[in-house]
């Protein structure tokens, strides 16, 4: 045999393993409102029948990698208040934004249609916080999806970790501190540029280890501290602040924790909520109420341990289905309201709005489960938060864009998954959910996983950190 004709079969064969391993389409393009030509965040883009999908970041910009088998599928494009644009995987054109017209439901209408439908806020809200059992999911499943872990001041991102997870959620009716499990499966970056000076966090980290309540950073010597004693505190405050287990486990994770005793979405939120119709929406054909959350007579305390996290209101908007009561989105905000709470977020953050919570679900055979999450919140750091004048005894404060941190956490869950021999098989295995331990990076399962797509503004920051990192690995 030729050897011109045995490279050509070579050639061949390579192209079609090629074809048969990674056959798969990538969508990308910007989702606009028709109107005001301006981009529409959070949009979601999906294929129909399936959980593959992502969303539109800040500048209405979003890439999603399809399979082929499900190139004859419906792609659809959806956004809450507008209608929805639908068309074959195959058909999609790349080249041509997607515009969105605005939909919106008539209030009048739908508030006399039936006398036996709840007519406020609260009581819509009730209703559905009834329907939980139906509405979210009875048996376990779990989810695959990626995080993206965001630490930053108001110039410069100073931490970017980014990971593919799985979660594990035995079902709606259990406890999740029993019965919710995280493992960080891959991870793609490991940026970090943070300081590691902060007295605060090492003061919280001592008061912790040694329950003395009367330590101040005021009195502690950067000088005389090890400097791995001082990654350890950050590591230790980066845990019980941004862990994943932390965010599903605990009182922000509202719609799935509902059935733990001192919830903040149980049978007690009146006492902490109000809540108030607002009008009725359209969401991919369906009827949508949009109910506004504000503060109700008690202040809200959050109970978590060794930070004081009392003394808020709430603020925010809440999503619900007119026809299933089933929850699809939630914009939840806690607003430093207390005097004792105004004066430690003044001091510590630069900011009275501590915690900022985005959760979308999907609709899966008839369940809803997280889609989306976006998690902000300060952070106890306070780099270099008081600097000397040069006379004696004479400080003042740095400058507030370097010193008050901040992250964010976003979630997309890309893939459910419901067969059980699979779910026991996984669950036989190791679960580790620290997003923050070095892991290596594997090129081949990141050429083809669904990610988030960075906004303009979050590339331009990002490619300044690589830049002066050292901690990339890969």
């Amino acid at each position: 045999m030729k050897p011109q004709f045995i490279k050509l079969i070579f050639g061949t064969l390579v192209l079609l393993c090629g074809f048969s391993s990674f056959s798969q389409t990538e969508l990308k393009n910007s989702v606009l409102d028709a109107e005001s030509f301006q981009p529409l965040e959070s949009a979601s883009v999906y294929v129909k029948n399936t959980t593959i999908g992502t969303i539109t970041n800040a500048d209405g910009k979003f890439v999603l990698v399809v399979p082929d088998k499900f190139k004859s599928d419906t792609l659809v494009v959806s956004s809450i208040g507008f209608k929805s644009y639908k068309v074959p995987v195959n058909e999609f054109d790349s080249s041509f934004d997607v515009y969105l017209e605005p939909d919106v439901a008539s209030l009048d209408e739908i508030l006399l249609v039936a006398d036996s439908r709840p007519k406020t806020g609260n009581d819509i809200m009730l209703r559905a916080l009834e329907r939980l059992p139906e509405n979210l999911p009875e048996s376990a499943y779990m989810e695959k999806g990626f995080v993206r872990h965001k630490e930053r001041n108001k110039r410069e991102f100073k931490w970017l970790v980014e990971g593919a997870i799985t979660l594990y959620d035995s079902s709606y009716q259990t406890n999740t501190s029993k019965f919710l499990k995280i493992n960080v499966d891959e991870v793609r970056k490991s940026y970090d540029l943070r300081d590691i000076d902060s007295l605060l966090t090492y003061t919280a980290y001592l008061k912790d280890r040694s329950n003395n309540r009367n330590l101040k950073s005021s009195n502690l010597r950067r000088d005389t501290i090890r400097t791995s004693s001082l990654v350890k505190a950050i590591k230790w405050n980066d845990t019980r602040i941004n862990g994943l287990e932390n965010l599903f486990q605990g009182k922000l994770n509202l719609v799935r924790n509902s059935n733990k005793p001192r919830a903040l979405f149980n049978e007690n939120m009146l006492d902490q909520h109000l809540f108030s119709l607002d009008t009725v929406l359209v969401d991919n054909d369906r009827k949508i109420y949009k109910i506004k959350i504000s503060e109700g007579k008690d202040y809200i305390n959050l109970e978590t341990k060794g930070i004081y996290n009392d003394g808020y209101i709430a603020n925010g908007w809440i999503y619900i289905y007119w026809d299933t009561y089933a929850i699809k989105r939630i914009e939840y905000e806690l607003i430093a309201a207390s005097s004792a709470q105004k004066s430690r977020s003044k001091t510590l953050f630069g900011t009275q709005t501590n915690h900022k919570l985005v959760i979308n679900y999907m609709e899966y055979q008839d369940k809803m489960y997280p889609s989306y999450i976006y998690y902000e919140t300060p952070k106890l750091v306070n780099v270099g938060s008081k600097v000397a004048t040069g006379v004696k005894g004479v400080v003042e404060d740095s400058d507030p864009e370097e010193r008050y941190y901040y992250t964010v956490q976003e979630i997309l869950f890309t893939e459910i998954i419901l067969d059980k021999d699979q779910i026991n098989a996984a669950l036989n295995s190791t679960w580790d959910p620290d997003i923050f331990k070095s892991r290596l990076y594997n090129r081949a399962f990141w050429k083809n996983y669904n990610t988030l797509l960075e906004s303009e503004e979050e590339e331009k920051l990002i490619q300044d950190l690589t830049k002066r990192s050292s901690l990339y690995k890969e």
